[in-house]
């Protein structure tokens, strides 16, 4: 006999992320957000998302870990030098 999966129950993040979150969107739509490297100002959505999600990260709370970039299958031609 087959046992079946017990479905895992719970939330998959925080009370905390979520309010990091909340709190990014909040700025974003005040015009007060920026992103990391460059200082930009925010203004997408999606964005503002993943800066109070990766905040949340750093505070430590409970938030699913990133999934990992996939690398190229094949590396792409370079583009600066021209076929003779």
């Amino acid at each position: 006999m087959i046992k079946a999966k017990k479905k895992k129950s719970g939330r998959r993040y925080g009370a905390k992320a979520s309010q990091d979150v909340e709190l990014a969107i909040h700025q974003m739509k005040r015009g007060a957000l920026r992103s990391g490297g460059s200082g930009k100002k925010v203004t997408s959505r999606k964005q503002a998302v993943a800066i109070g999600l990766s905040e949340a990260r750093r505070e430590g709370t409970k938030v699913p870990t990133r999934k990992a970039r996939s690398a190229r299958k094949t590396a792409r031609p370079h583009r600066g030098t021209k076929k003779p």
